[in-house]
This record gives structure tokens, sequence and C-alpha cells, in this order.
């Protein structure tokens, strides 16, 4: 997979080094040449020394060819520009954009051409939400058209001994994953759910409401 990375921060750096690692093909664009000199040494990937919020130099490092963007800079409007650019002008299938003010994140969507946005702050809250939370839905990861959400079922749930496949979920929203004493289920129709199970799901904002009344009930 090819993977454009605009912005050497401590991020984009720790980003492009890990995906090398996987062993895709990585390109950095950054415009300080001073940080290019000191951080391309110790990571062997392609760099471009130049603006990423300039067409003529993105079309000069090759983003182009890239089948994901991840806009990793430590701003946000710098972000904003680098995601609608890849996908609007080069038609990018997957951007990734870094939301480095929790404030901002709601403009990181796809009238920005922004397909995952991370928000740290937002995230940590999650995990720190999810962790303590038994039978309320937790909102972990937003995608363009959906989002990555997660249930513990409480005793109570309705889901609670009941296969999936009889759980009757909207058409828009699936379960991805079952989370049981540390270990990862893939669901299947005769997965039957127990309380304490941690349940991941993806969902629109039209199933949401649905799918938090078939597993935390209350609806």
């Amino acid at each position: 997979m090819k993977v454009a990375i605009a912005g050497a921060g401590n991020v984009g750096v720790f980003i492009a080094a890990d995906l090398h690692e996987a062993g895709h093909d990585v390109l950095v664009i950054e415009q300080d040449p001073d940080v290019v000199a000191r951080t391309a040494p110790a990571v062997d990937v392609r760099w471009y020394v130049g603006d990423a919020c300039e067409v003529s130099n993105l079309h000069e490092s090759g983003l182009g060819d890239a089948d994901v963007v991840v806009a990793a800079t430590g701003d946000d409007e710098d972000n904003l520009v680098v995601s609608l650019l890849a996908k609007q002008e080069f038609a990018v299938p997957r951007v990734v954009a870094r939301v480095n003010h929790p404030k901002n994140h709601w403009l990181f969507n796809e009238s920005w051409g922004v397909d995952v946005s991370v928000s740290t702050p937002h995230l940590l809250s999650a995990l720190v939400e999810e962790a303590v939370a038994v039978g309320s839905l937790v909102r972990l990861l937003q995608f363009q058209d959906a989002q990555l959400v997660e249930v513990t079922l409480a005793d109570g749930s309705p889901a609670v001994g009941r296969p999936i496949r009889d759980l009757d979920f909207p058409r828009d929203a699936t379960i991805v994953a079952v989370v049981r004493d540390a270990h990862v289920i893939v669901p299947r129709g005769d997965t039957v759910v127990q309380a304490a199970d941690e349940v991941l799901a993806l969902v629109t904002a039209d199933s949401e409401a649905r799918v938090t009344a078939i597993l935390a009930g209350g609806a």
C-alpha cells in the first residue's frame, strides 16, 4: 500500500516508521528542510521537502499515486487543506486526518475530504469511558458515514443470551467484533452474546438509537 504523510512531527514520523516496518511504501512531505535533514537518516522512507498545502508541491511529490493520505501536521487548518486537496485534486481513496484541537473536530468531515478523523483527546475520553461504563454505548472512532461504538453488556441487556442473528440489527449497522475474557470473537449469526461481553459495532447516525436499544436497553 502506498501511503503519503503530511507533516514530520513526532506523530507523522512515528506513523511513517510503523507503516514502513509493516511493509508499506511511505512518502513523508515536510516543508522544513532542517527537520528532514535531522529525521530522514533514521527513518528509511521517501521524503519530499515542500508545502503539503500547495498543489504544485503535491504533484511533484507523487502524492497522486497514494492509496492513503494522512494529514498529520500540528495545525488543524493545514490538515483540512491537505485533506481537501488529496480528495478533490488527486481523488485519493482514503484520507485520514489528525485533529489537534478538540473544538475543531466537527470540521473534519466529508465536506473537507476527510474519511477518518482522529482526535486524541476525544479518543482518550472514549477509552476511559469504555473502561468504566457498563450498559452504555461509547463512541470510539468517527468515520466518514459511520462510527465505531462499543457497549459492554450489562446483566439486564436485552441482547444477553441471544444469537446475533436474532438481535434484529438495522440494515445500516453491524457487529464487527465481540471481546470476551480478553479474546476477540469474530461474530457469526449463531454467536450468542453474554453479559460482560464488549460488543463493537459500526453504526450510522440513523441506526445508533436502535443499536443502543438492542444492546443496552431503555428504548
